[in-house]
């Protein structure tokens, strides 16, 4: 069960990065009109993320592409993207919980449906922490993902345990 959670927790964690930064539908208001329009780009945070691990940057890769596709409400794309993501979660160890949703989300062409196996991959309790410490590896700076808001630095154990800082809260 621990390797379960080591595994899953960073791996959706980093999914969830992902879905953090940009990915909403611009929601504009017109005078006499009430409606969203969604921008048709893909989100900067996309373009500059790249995971050491092929397996879970090609997992990363496709679900950054699954969220502008539902963002775009394009049923579709979604559809054929989250195969992918199946595909490249199969490489994974511990991979079922993401192979479960991307099934879900592969099996039908109901955008609301799709939205709903995509929101089953999220955090069920509590936050994430991503925290990032800029004096790691010679002040170049490194983040690691936390499930506590206190710093426990993994760059530099006891010598400077408590260096760092949240950046961004996930829950």
């Amino acid at each position: 069960m621990k390797h379960l959670m080591k595994m899953t927790i960073p791996a959706v964690a980093i999914i969830l990065l992902s879905a953090c930064g940009g990915n909403e539908p611009k929601v504009e208001n017109h005078e006499g009109h009430d409606h969203a329009s969604t921008e048709q780009k893909t989100p900067e945070l996309t373009a500059k993320l790249i995971i050491k691990d092929d397996n879970l940057n090609a997992v990363y890769s496709h679900y950054s592409q699954l969220t502008i596709a539902l963002t775009n409400d394009n049923a579709g794309e979604a559809k054929i993207v989250a195969a992918e993501i199946e595909a490249a979660a199969k490489k994974i160890d511990e991979g079922a919980p993401i192979i479960a949703s991307a099934s879900s989300i592969a099996a039908t062409s109901d955008i609301e449906a799709q939205r709903t196996a995509y929101s089953k991959a999220g955090i069920e309790s509590g936050e994430l922490y991503l925290t990032h410490c800029p004096m790691a590896f010679d002040n170049k700076g490194a983040s690691w993902i936390s499930s506590g808001k206190e710093i426990r630095n993994p760059f530099f154990g006891e010598k400077m345990l408590k260096c760092g800082e949240i950046k961004e809260t996930i829950n």
